[in-house]
């Protein structure tokens, strides 16, 4: 009688975790425990004064209560608006963009050559873009000098000078920088569309607006979501624009000052403990922001079933009084 022998069950799922640990470790020494510190010390008094340190002492909520007080309010209103100065625009010629590179009737030729241009801003360092604008729109930089010379200005532009001219260069850089990025992300979700959703709405007489309203969008809603969450996030934390633009300064008048430039001049002062609230405060900001985001662009009933027991209900009810 011939023994059998036992095949050895292997189980591979073990490696999958060896794998991914790296990750899970890194993650929690470089991003778990100094979010931890930094939330432990905004409830403390913890800040440099010259050569003295003071604290760290438990104060509670003071922080957060004078941070309130403070012109952080301002701030973030500041940030609101150089955010949607650059978003808006972006987000619209985005759209645009990818219907229209992505429409196969047109028969765009070099359609590659376009990718690669609009994609090109987006490697270009913040910092490196910031200082390309603040040279180019000084009083004496380029630009004045081509419309002095052109006669289209008997005096030079104070683009730094003026609340509308640093606010509309801070917004122009940053939808500068990020458009190429987003019409390449809507570009995919576009193309991963069922070509049979398209044949079907040329069946029923769409134009190419209809189609795109009541076809496209809903369908790259998940990506429109993913757009706009990252976006937020990435607008709350403008810092080396308008940092370098305005050398920190945030002029004219503080119009041009972010939270994080803010942020940033707690840090430079060693105000940990201010430091801490502000980045709780900044995290709440955007926690709240991106929940009501997600919940305005998340289809929770895509086949209109939910909608369809609600008539039924409805429907029921009134056939009861009816009754």
């Amino acid at each position: 009688m011939v023994m059998k022998k036992k095949r050895k069950n292997i189980s591979y799922a073990k490696w999958g975790y060896i794998f991914i640990l790296p990750f899970f470790v890194s993650f929690f020494i470089f991003s778990c425990i100094p979010l931890v510190d930094t939330i432990k010390y905004s409830f403390f008094e913890y800040y440099r004064s010259g050569i003295k340190e003071v604290g760290p002492n438990f104060i509670g909520l003071t922080n957060y209560i004078e941070l309130i007080k403070s012109d952080m309010v301002l701030y973030g209103a500041n940030t609101l608006i150089l955010w949607i100065i650059g978003f808006v625009p972006q987000i619209v010629i985005a759209l645009v963009l990818a219907a229209w590179f992505t429409d196969a009737r047109l028969k765009i030729k070099g359609l590659q050559f376009f990718k690669v241009v609009i994609y090109l801003p987006n490697l270009i360092m913040a910092s490196a873009f910031a200082l390309l604008f603040f040279t180019m729109f000084s009083t004496g930089g380029p630009i004045n000098s081509i419309l002095l010379s052109l006669g289209v200005i008997d005096k030079a532009i104070d683009f730094t000078g003026s609340v509308f001219g640093v606010r509309s260069l801070i917004g122009f850089m940053n939808f500068l920088m990020w458009f190429g990025n987003t019409t390449i992300m809507l570009m995919a979700a576009v193309m991963g569309i069922s070509v049979e959703v398209f044949e079907a709405s040329d069946i029923d007489g769409c134009n190419r607006i209809q189609r795109f309203f009541y076809v496209t969008l809903p369908q790259i809603r998940p990506i429109l979501a993913y757009t706009l969450i990252t976006s937020i996030i990435g607008g709350l934390q403008m810092f080396d624009v308008p940092q370098i633009l305005t050398n920190g300064k945030g002029s004219p008048d503080r119009t041009s000052m972010t939270l994080i430039m803010f942020l940033n001049n707690h840090l430079k002062s060693k105000n940990y403990g201010m430091g801490g609230a502000l980045s709780v405060y900044l995290f709440i900001i955007s926690g709240i922001l991106c929940a009501i985001v997600y919940k305005m662009t998340n289809d929770d009933d895509p086949d209109g079933s939910k909608a369809a027991a609600k008539a039924r209900k409805k429907e029921q009810r009134k056939n009861r009084r009816a009754k």
